[in-house]
């Protein structure tokens, strides 16, 4: 395919996968095309999609995700052993779909990404940390019932 070098330049967006986390530029003209992600193929199309269930969150990806993140995000600390762990993963599944677009869920694997760990100073699983504009305002350790959790969120102001 030639490139027109006189044509005006296309507007795009760079839309964040929610299964893989891999950032992928959508040309505005192909936005209502159901767009894929480049790495994974999963749909890119709906831009409030990939708030609908918790992002996966590594060293690399932290940043981005959870320190300059327009909204509050609430981050577990997980790992796949962990029986309280897998406990509360349907509550905040749940929470990410009603809270969508007000609350950001992040999963992070304290044994994939131990620099994480450490600068949060996590001891126990699940720690849910809570963020925003990048400042950590609230640390729960433990699996909560969905109803404490919401109690605890709404405390905060968050979502």
């Amino acid at each position: 395919m030639a490139v027109n070098p006189n044509a005006a330049p296309q507007s795009a967006t760079i839309r964040v996968c929610p299964s893989c986390g891999a950032k992928n530029r959508v040309l505005a003209d192909r936005a209502v095309d159901h767009p894929r992600c480049g790495r994974c193929r999963a749909d890119l199309s709906a831009p409030g999609a990939a708030l609908a269930k918790p992002v996966v969150v590594t060293e690399r990806t932290f940043a981005a995700e959870v320190e300059r993140a327009e909204l509050p995000v609430l981050v577990d600390f997980w790992a796949p052993w962990c029986g309280p762990c897998r406990a509360v993963a349907p509550v905040l599944e749940q929470l990410a779909r009603e809270r969508a677009g007000r609350l950001k869920i992040a999963k992070v694997n304290v044994d994939e990404n131990p620099a994480l760990s450490a600068r949060f100073g996590i001891q126990a699983i699940p720690t849910l940390a809570l963020f925003r504009n990048g400042a950590l305002v609230d640390e729960i350790r433990g699996a909560l019932p969905k109803a404490a959790l919401e109690a605890r969120l709404a405390a905060k102001g968050a979502g």
